[in-house]
Formats: structure tokens, sequence, C-alpha cells
């Protein structure tokens, strides 16, 4: 009967082993990252792989927990998985709740915090100078200036290939934060929609613990039920 003492106990195994592939996935996304360069920054290449080592390992205690009916293992399984219910739906609220005026305020500061390569790798893949357009004027007011600012990427470069066909003398790249405004709302919403999406599941999780943990195991063992 669905609902039963082995229908909870498949379920509880069934949604932790789809923890721990999602887990599996994390990791070996955040290596492909870093073996092909696709992210340099090393604190986001190390975050996704935390994730999936921390999904993983709290997937295998409720995996141990479930199979073995323990009641320690599924209480702090139960704690620890309601916890990351509450920070993961508390985030994605937030996502989905930023406006573009925000978005753009977060972007601005991420801009200036990220290595100057790393900036660089954006102007060159959008054709773009600087961020916004005080950026950009500041930015190529240092490079025509005889002491270039090393924190700086040039947009000389970058100039030139954005202006190739272009007479006028003051010609130059637009900025780089109207042309991302739409990424990053995109990026905004995917993260805020998978956060909700998965926090619900977490706390399917956490119900479907409560429920197994009180259910009696129907083969009569003195230690399966406390």
């Amino acid at each position: 009967m669905c609902g039963g003492f082995t229908c909870s106990k498949n379920a509880l195994i069934a949604l932790n082993i789809l923890y721990v592939m999602i887990g599996f996935l994390l990791i070996g996304v955040g290596v492909y990252a870093r073996a092909a360069s696709v992210v340099t920054n090393l604190p986001i290449v190390g975050g996704i792989l935390a994730c999936g080592v921390i999904l993983i390992c709290i997937s295998l205690l409720g995996l141990a927990g479930a199979v073995k009916h323990h009641q320690v293992m599924l209480f702090f399984y139960m704690i620890i998985l309601f916890m990351l219910f509450l920070i993961q739906f508390s985030i994605a609220s937030s996502c989905l709740a930023v406006n573009s005026v925000q978005q753009q305020q977060f972007a601005e500061h991420g801009w200036k915090t990220v290595p100057t390569k790393l900036r660089k790798q954006v102007q060159d893949s959008f054709l773009c100078c600087g961020f916004n357009a005080t950026t950009t004027t500041t930015t190529n007011t240092i490079n025509s200036d005889s002491s270039i600012d090393d924190e700086e990427p040039s947009c000389e470069i970058i100039n030139r290939e954005c202006c190739v066909n272009s007479k006028d003398p003051l010609c130059h790249c637009e900025p780089c934060g109207p042309l991302l405004e739409n990424k990053i709302d995109y990026a905004f919403k995917l993260c805020g929609g998978l956060g909700i999406f998965f926090s619900f599941t977490e706390f399917v999780g956490v119900w479907l613990t409560v429920r197994y943990r009180n259910q009696k195991d129907p083969r009569g063992l003195p230690s399966a039920f406390l």
C-alpha cells in the first residue's frame, strides 16, 4: 500500500539517489569548467565542487538511514535537510524578487571585484569596454594617458575591432553593462526558479523522513522502532 512503510522507504531511497546523481553532476560540471577554462574564477569552481560534495554526503546519510531505518541518522538527516531547505528557499526567493536596478548594482559591484583577466575576457567576448558609460569614459581616459592603470583592462584593441568600419575618430565600443543586462536577468530568474524547485524537493524529503521515522518496521524487529 502506497503511504506505508515500504512505500516511504523506497521513495526516500529514490530521492536520495537523485541527490547523489545531482551531486556528481555538480562535481563533473566544476571539474569540466576548470579543465576547459570555461570558468577561470577559482572561488566559483570551488563553490560548485563544494556544493556537489556536501550534497553527496547528506544523501549518503539519508540513504544509510533509510535502508537501516536508523532513527538517529534519519533525525540528523531531517534537521540538515530542513535547514538547507530554509537557506535555499530564501536565496531563491531573493533572486526572483531582485529588480533590474538591483541586478545592475550587483553586477557592477561584481565587475569591480572580479580579476582584471576575467573582465578582459568579457570585453573580448562581447566587444565592449567597461561596465557602464562612466566606467568606459574613465577607462578610455586612463588608456590615453602615459601612465596606464594596470587594474583596468585596456580597451584600445577592442575599440579597433568595434570601429573597424567607422571613420569617426571618437568611435568606441559600447559599455558591457547594457549588453549583459538580459543575460544577468536570465541568470537571476534561472537560479531562482531552479532553487525554488529543488527546495521543494528537499521539503518533500523532510516530510518523507518524518513520516518514515514514525512508521513501524513490519518485520517486527525490536530495534527497528524506538
